[in-house]
């Protein structure tokens, strides 16, 4: 197809992108007149098909970061990322969706939570850890801008137009119809864009099949030739692949806990039925795994770009897989993977700007401002729509703000950026849902001392880029702060429980 995105093609990806809007408009439109309160919004109002709520799942999980931006850290780093990224992580983490996501939803059903924040502080009969983790909420911003800037990267490179005006125009069309759809359009799209991803994810798994020509070890053979690193387990010229800590016992502690985010576990809520479980989990772990490995495509980009160059032009890190497509692919094959890509960063767009609007509205305006809220129900409801949807303005407004920031001036990647605000977040939320999933009476002061701890160990190791006695690893990786959060924090509510525990007893 030739270097740049040439005319056909770009003409060709303008069409296609409108017939893609005017279909996620129509569901939108169908969702929004089934959408009369902030309920509704939250966890929808419609019967879904467990198969399909498996899909959004896979979807919404999958962002801009596993199919755009992730590829480019195997093409600079090679095989101690993909490890990394690609295999430890992956496995922990669809492990800990099959086993915690039956209990998170099984007392969220009975209590008819519509956000994490919400399933927290009703578990520990505490309001003030649902405004904690409403605020602590935010924190998930920085995945916003995760995939602003991953999907501006891919449209600007396709219709070779300023990655500003496609990041004005991404902000404006998907924020704007998310005031309206929620989660009654949100599972019909996100399962559109699932089955794209899985066409898009087969065909950039074998784009790249002429490099095992020679078999695995001429494919080896090839990326050792342009770096020797890039076929090793560890990478020391990266701050996140140092040693076997950093690329294997990291990603495990980091993948068990990384499904305690509202767009993800909340999945679970939009079942009508127990017995859905399996079925969602099945179609949404198979579907997830397949997902996953998209990151190998960046081996095949290196092999691509052997310098990192593009026309003469150094690639930044988050460019590298857009500048692959342009390159690699017909017009026609072009079009779809571009399409595929543009959807793995909507689906989870959509999730997150749904639950995050969600949780600020019912968790954090709604609480604080419930002596000023009208009392008559329909009233009521009518004010938390529009809560709502002045919500999603403010969030559109800092994400795009922040996005151009990270567009200007990103540290290695926006996803190092998006890492130390997610991390830090669910790194909080891990022990409040286990210990309130599987432990029956805990203290409120047990969630609230190692949420509170986990938030301080992260940012105190990510800023201090404070050192791992026994490894390479420093703090600087947001994975290596986030898993010494993790296990501090698990550690404090072990002993504090333990503690209250014996007292207990003690005063019996």
């Amino acid at each position: 197809m030739g270097g740049t995105a040439n005319t056909q093609l770009i003409s060709f990806i303008w069409i296609a992108i409108f017939i893609y809007a005017a279909i996620i408009i129509f569901f939108v439109i169908r969702g929004a007149l089934k959408t009369k309160n902030i309920s509704d919004y939250a966890v929808g109002s419609l019967s879904f098909s467990p198969y399909a709520v498996g899909l959004a799942l896979a979807a919404s999980i999958t962002s801009a970061a596993t199919f755009i931006i992730n590829p480019g850290f195997v093409a600079l780093y090679g095989l101690s990322a993909f490890l990394s990224f690609g295999v430890f992580l992956p496995l922990s983490a669809l492990i800990s969706l099959a086993i915690l996501s039956k209990g998170f939803r099984k007392y969220g059903a009975q209590i008819k939570a519509l956000t994490l924040a919400e399933w927290i502080g009703k578990k520990y009969n505490s309001p003030g850890l649902t405004l904690f983790f409403g605020f602590l909420s935010l924190l998930l911003i920085t995945f916003i801008v995760l995939i602003c800037v991953g999907l501006t990267k891919i449209i600007s490179k396709s219709l070779d137009v300023s990655e500003i005006n496609v990041l004005i125009g991404i902000v404006i069309f998907v924020f704007g119809y998310m005031m309206f759809g929620g989660a009654n359009s949100m599972v019909y799209t996100n399962t559109i864009q699932a089955i794209l991803m899985i066409i898009v994810a087969f065909i950039l798994l074998g784009s790249g099949y002429e490099h095992f020509s020679n078999g695995v070890s001429g494919f080896l053979s090839n990326l050792n030739s342009i770096d020797p690193k890039l076929t090793q387990l560890t990478n020391g010229r990266s701050f996140l692949f140092r040693d076997l800590f950093e690329v294997v016992i990291v990603p495990i502690i980091i993948g068990v806990a990384i499904i305690c985010q509202p767009h993800i576990l909340t999945k679970s809520l939009l079942l009508k039925t127990n017995k859905d479980v399996n079925k969602y989990l099945l179609a949404g772990i198979i579907t997830e795994a397949l997902f996953f490995l998209v990151i190998f495509t960046g081996f095949y980009a290196r092999l691509t770009f052997p310098e990192l160059r593009f026309n003469g032009i150094v690639l930044k890190m988050d460019g590298i897989l857009s500048a692959y497509v342009v390159q690699k692919f017909s017009v026609y094959m072009a079009i779809i993977v571009i399409m595929g890509l543009i959807s793995a960063g909507l689906s989870t767009l959509e999730s997150l700007i749904q639950a995050l609007a969600s949780t600020i509205t019912s968790d954090i305006i709604q609480p604080l401002l419930k002596n000023y809220l009208p009392s008559e129900q329909k009233k009521k409801e009518k004010a938390g729509i529009i809560i709502n949807r002045i919500t999603i303005i403010f969030l559109a407004v800092i994400s795009a703000y922040l996005s151009y920031g990270q567009l200007v001036h990103p540290k290695l990647s926006v996803g190092i950026f998006a890492q130390n605000g997610v991390y830090a977040f669910f790194a909080a939320a891990f022990v409040p849902i286990l210990f309130g999933i599987y432990l029956k009476n805990v203290n409120k002061i047990i969630p609230v001392v190692s949420s509170i701890t986990a938030v301080i160990v992260h940012f105190t190791m990510y800023y201090g880029k404070l050192p791992i006695p026994f490894s390479k690893a420093t703090g600087e990786n947001p994975g290596v702060a986030a898993a010494t959060a993790i296990i501090i924090s698990l550690m404090t509510a072990i002993i504090l429980y333990s503690f209250l525990k014996k007292r207990r007893r003690n005063n019996n």
